[in-house]
Protein backbone atom coordinates (compact mmCIF):
# COMPACT_ATOMS: atom_id res chain seq x y z
CA UNK A 1 0.00 0.00 0.00
CA UNK A 2 3.05 2.68 1.30
CA UNK A 3 4.47 1.86 -2.35
CA UNK A 4 1.44 2.28 -3.68
CA UNK A 5 0.55 6.08 -1.95
CA UNK A 6 4.10 7.70 -1.63
CA UNK A 7 4.76 8.52 -5.23
CA UNK A 8 1.35 10.20 -5.53
CA UNK A 9 1.89 11.89 -2.03
CA UNK A 10 5.20 13.19 -3.16
CA UNK A 11 3.52 14.71 -6.22
CA UNK A 12 1.06 16.45 -4.05
CA UNK A 13 4.03 17.79 -1.50
CA UNK A 14 5.99 19.18 -4.23
CA UNK A 15 3.51 20.97 -6.53
CA UNK A 16 2.17 22.72 -3.67
CA UNK A 17 5.67 23.83 -3.05
CA UNK A 18 5.88 24.52 -6.77
CA UNK A 19 2.95 26.43 -7.09
CA UNK A 20 4.18 28.62 -4.33
CA UNK A 21 7.32 28.86 -5.55
CA UNK A 22 5.94 29.70 -8.94
CA UNK A 23 3.73 32.25 -7.26
CA UNK A 24 6.71 33.94 -5.38
CA UNK A 25 9.47 34.30 -8.47
CA UNK A 26 10.40 37.83 -8.02
CA UNK A 27 8.33 40.22 -10.08
CA UNK A 28 11.02 41.99 -11.73
CA UNK A 29 13.01 38.81 -12.26
CA UNK A 30 12.93 37.27 -16.09
CA UNK A 31 11.45 33.88 -15.68
CA UNK A 32 13.71 32.26 -18.01
CA UNK A 33 17.02 33.48 -15.79
CA UNK A 34 14.81 32.19 -12.74
CA UNK A 35 14.46 28.85 -14.40
CA UNK A 36 18.10 28.52 -14.64
CA UNK A 37 18.67 28.29 -11.51
CA UNK A 38 15.93 26.11 -10.74
CA UNK A 39 17.01 23.45 -13.23
CA UNK A 40 21.00 23.88 -11.68
CA UNK A 41 19.38 23.09 -8.36
CA UNK A 42 17.41 19.94 -9.86
CA UNK A 43 20.23 18.64 -12.11
CA UNK A 44 22.72 18.52 -8.60
CA UNK A 45 20.15 17.06 -6.36
CA UNK A 46 18.82 14.31 -9.55
CA UNK A 47 22.42 13.42 -9.62
CA UNK A 48 23.32 13.09 -5.82
CA UNK A 49 20.22 11.58 -5.55
CA UNK A 50 20.55 8.83 -8.48
CA UNK A 51 24.18 8.05 -6.35
CA UNK A 52 22.55 7.68 -2.67
CA UNK A 53 19.91 5.29 -4.40
CA UNK A 54 21.65 3.07 -6.49
CA UNK A 55 25.73 2.51 -4.92
CA UNK A 56 27.84 1.32 -7.90
CA UNK A 57 25.58 2.96 -10.29
CA UNK A 58 27.04 4.13 -13.72
CA UNK A 59 25.15 7.35 -15.30
CA UNK A 60 27.18 6.65 -18.36
CA UNK A 61 25.46 3.40 -19.23
CA UNK A 62 22.11 5.03 -18.49
CA UNK A 63 22.56 7.45 -20.84
CA UNK A 64 23.15 4.61 -23.40
CA UNK A 65 19.47 3.90 -22.97
CA UNK A 66 17.88 7.51 -23.49
CA UNK A 67 15.28 7.54 -26.32
CA UNK A 68 13.17 10.77 -27.35
CA UNK A 69 11.43 10.87 -24.06
CA UNK A 70 13.60 13.12 -21.74
CA UNK A 71 14.60 15.57 -24.09
CA UNK A 72 11.01 16.27 -24.87
CA UNK A 73 10.17 16.01 -21.56
CA UNK A 74 12.73 19.25 -20.73
CA UNK A 75 11.01 21.48 -23.37
CA UNK A 76 7.76 20.25 -21.85
CA UNK A 77 8.74 20.84 -18.73
CA UNK A 78 10.41 24.52 -19.54
CA UNK A 79 6.59 25.37 -21.13
CA UNK A 80 5.20 24.10 -17.94
CA UNK A 81 7.18 26.63 -15.57
CA UNK A 82 7.32 29.72 -17.78
CA UNK A 83 3.33 29.18 -18.47
CA UNK A 84 2.87 29.18 -14.63
CA UNK A 85 5.15 31.73 -14.15
CA UNK A 86 3.63 33.95 -16.60
CA UNK A 87 0.14 33.37 -15.97
CA UNK A 88 1.19 34.56 -12.07
CA UNK A 89 2.26 37.50 -13.14
CA UNK A 90 -0.47 38.09 -15.31
CA UNK A 91 -2.28 38.02 -12.52
CA UNK A 92 -4.15 34.49 -12.22
CA UNK A 93 -4.70 33.53 -8.54
CA UNK A 94 -2.96 30.92 -7.02
CA UNK A 95 -5.91 28.95 -5.93
CA UNK A 96 -7.80 28.91 -9.53
CA UNK A 97 -4.37 28.95 -11.94
CA UNK A 98 -3.57 25.11 -10.52
CA UNK A 99 -7.47 23.61 -10.55
CA UNK A 100 -8.40 25.30 -14.16
CA UNK A 101 -5.06 23.66 -15.93
CA UNK A 102 -5.56 20.49 -14.15
CA UNK A 103 -9.39 20.41 -14.82
CA UNK A 104 -8.12 20.99 -19.07
CA UNK A 105 -5.58 18.65 -18.38
CA UNK A 106 -7.64 15.74 -17.14
CA UNK A 107 -10.28 15.86 -19.89
CA UNK A 108 -7.46 16.01 -22.39
CA UNK A 109 -5.58 12.93 -20.85
CA UNK A 110 -9.22 11.14 -20.57
CA UNK A 111 -8.96 11.14 -24.54
CA UNK A 112 -5.10 10.45 -24.92
CA UNK A 113 -5.78 7.12 -22.56
CA UNK A 114 -8.49 6.30 -24.78
CA UNK A 115 -7.00 7.16 -28.06
CA UNK A 116 -3.34 6.11 -27.72
CA UNK A 117 -3.23 3.83 -25.07
CA UNK A 118 -6.36 2.32 -25.70
CA UNK A 119 -7.85 2.73 -22.24
CA UNK A 120 -11.38 2.44 -21.48
CA UNK A 121 -13.83 5.19 -21.73
CA UNK A 122 -16.69 4.57 -19.52
CA UNK A 123 -20.05 6.62 -18.66
CA UNK A 124 -18.60 7.37 -15.30
CA UNK A 125 -15.45 9.04 -17.05
CA UNK A 126 -17.76 10.97 -19.52
CA UNK A 127 -19.69 12.32 -16.39
CA UNK A 128 -16.26 13.33 -14.75
CA UNK A 129 -15.50 15.35 -17.92
CA UNK A 130 -19.07 16.69 -17.62
CA UNK A 131 -18.23 17.34 -14.06
CA UNK A 132 -15.06 19.19 -14.62
CA UNK A 133 -16.34 21.24 -16.96
CA UNK A 134 -19.05 22.54 -14.71
CA UNK A 135 -16.62 22.78 -12.36
CA UNK A 136 -15.25 24.81 -14.33
CA UNK A 137 -17.57 27.35 -14.92
CA UNK A 138 -18.48 27.74 -11.26
CA UNK A 139 -14.89 28.30 -10.34
CA UNK A 140 -14.85 31.47 -12.86
CA UNK A 141 -18.19 32.67 -11.72
CA UNK A 142 -17.33 36.04 -10.21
Amino acid sequence: MLNYVWPLALVVLSNVFYQICAKTVPGGMNPLASLTITYIVGAVISLVLYYMLNPGANIVREYSKLNWAPFVLGLVIVGLEVGYIYAYKAGWSVSTAQIVQATVVAVILIFVGYLIYHEALTWNKIAGIAVCLAGLVLINIK
